[in-house]
């Protein structure tokens, strides 16, 4: 008899405003933010890369509720990939 279950994870993110525990969002202060781009024959650009510098303050917030979650910015960086 197979179930399919997903994996449990003891360290996820929940917000403990709203229970969400899918999506996030990062908000980068005093940000510099570079993209480079290459002209295509027809005229438009295509994306190369982006590079970014900050200088400030990042803040994590919950993407359902938009509530700011510093508690959880830590664990959040650590688990970027």
């Amino acid at each position: 008899m197979s179930t399919n279950h997903e994996p449990q994870v003891a360290n996820r993110i929940t917000c403990p405003f709203c229970g969400n525990n899918t999506d996030f969002f990062q908000i980068a202060e005093d940000a510099i933010i570079t993209t480079h781009f290459n002209q295509n024959a027809d005229g438009s650009f295509t994306q190369e890369e982006n590079e970014s510098q900050v200088f400030g303050e990042i803040k994590l917030y919950c993407g359902n509720c938009e509530e700011e979650l510093p508690e959880f910015l830590d664990r959040f960086t650590e688990m970027v990939f």
